[in-house]
């Protein structure tokens, strides 16, 4: 688990298949990864989750995304959170089955902190988490 001033940091999923969000989950259980987990279906969604009052689950500031959803997709996302002042130090992780070089150059030009293809096996989901995991615990994240 990864916290800053001891609070464990909170991570938002942006994720529309219900199958990989339970990969998601599995993977986070598998790591021993404890961070509250909120879910998005959409760009949308993820949006109205970012932007909602404070409540007692600290604001996430990690996020995982999906490329390819329904109503708004990632990349459409991303361009909204690098405009929003409050959001755009976001850091984000895409994880979608997208290895379409127009995709990663769009992500990379949004200032993703990396894209990661979606692995077939449940073994290697589950190492890639957990190199996630072991990369979020080295970075230090402001207020």
């Amino acid at each position: 688990m990864f916290t800053t001033n001891l609070v464990p940091m909170t991570i938002l999923l942006v994720e529309d298949d219900e199958v990989d969000i339970m990969n998601v989950k599995r993977a986070f259980k598998k790591n021993n990864i404890s961070n509250p987990l909120q879910i998005a279906h959409n760009g949308l969604e993820a949006l109205e989750v970012l932007r909602a009052p404070a409540t007692d689950i600290p604001k996430p500031k990690i996020v995982l995304l999906d490329l390819n959803m329904p109503r708004m997709g990632g990349i459409e996302f991303l361009r909204e959170i690098r405009q929003d002042p409050e959001l755009s130090t976001l850091s984000v992780f895409v994880m979608t089955t997208s290895n379409e070089d127009g995709d990663k150059i769009d992500a990379f030009n949004l200032n993703v902190a990396g894209y990661i293809l979606k692995p077939l096996s449940m073994d290697r989901f589950i190492a890639a988490v957990s190199t996630l995991n072991s990369y979020w615990t080295l970075c230090e994240y402001p207020e």
